[in-house]
C-alpha cells in the first residue's frame, strides 16, 4: 500500500511560492500543465478569487521536500 506523499509546498519545484508545484508533486500531475490551467481558471474568474486562494494556501501549507 502506497502511503500519500504530504500536502506542503515544493521547495524545488517553484514559481512564486510553491504551492502549485506542492500539490502537482501531491498528486502524481505535471506542474507546468496545473500552473498553465490555475492561470486560465484564474483569469476566467476575474483573477481576484485565485489570487486570494493562492495566498490562502500559501499560509496553511507547510514548508515541504
Amino acid at each position: 500500500m502506497n502511503t500519500p506523499r504530504p500536502f506542503a509546498r515544493s521547495r524545488h519545484d517553484r514559481m512564486i511560492a510553491g504551492v502549485i508545484g506542492g500539490i502537482a508533486r501531491r498528486y502524481g500531475w505535471n506542474s507546468t500543465l496545473l500552473r498553465v490551467i490555475y492561470v486560465i481558471v484564474s483569469i476566467a474568474s476575474a483573477a481576484f478569487p485565485g489570487i486570494i486562494v493562492y495566498l490562502i494556501l500559501w499560509l496553511l501549507m507547510p514548508d515541504g521536500d
